[in-house]
């Protein structure tokens, strides 16, 4: 069996930061934490709106959104991202957030589409875990540890 070099490629990760925070470590340590993973990943930088987000997730070819938010827009923001993915014929990729997000707002974001939300303090190595088990098949070898 042939693998075309789409099978064997690391997995590709956008990190993106909606709206108008202007605080970035959180998405920086997680971006860390992916590439140590052995994960590709793309940030973009700060103050994103959901349409810029969409456009570089289509244009990169990611295999998972990663959303971090602390503005509290959450709830306006995150499942706009999901709709524009959506439209663009990426409905099958996961996006999962992280950030400052009540409790009470995570059912709503997952009934949006929002596939996980990470609070402050949840283990890197549980993110890593969550994006390697819920990328799309289209790249199986890049799911595998070795």
């Amino acid at each position: 069996m042939t693998l075309t070099p789409e099978a064997t490629r690391p997995l590709r990760i956008l990190i993106a930061k909606p709206g108008l925070d202007g605080h970035d470590r959180g998405a920086k340590v997680i971006a860390r934490a992916l590439r140590d993973a052995g994960m590709e990943v793309i940030y973009t930088g700060l103050r994103q709106t959901p349409e810029m987000i969409a456009a570089a997730a289509l244009q990169e070819d990611v295999d998972a959104v990663g959303l971090s938010i602390l503005s509290g827009a959450h709830n306006t923001l995150l499942p706009r991202v999901v709709e524009l993915l959506r439209q663009n014929g990426m409905g099958d990729v996961p996006v999962f957030a992280g950030g400052i997000i009540p409790d009470e707002d995570v059912p709503g974001l997952k009934a949006a589409g929002i596939a996980a939300i990470f609070g402050p303090g949840t283990p890197l190595s549980e993110i890593v875990e969550f994006i390697r088990e819920h990328t799309p098949s289209r790249h199986p070898i890049a799911n595998r540890d070795s």
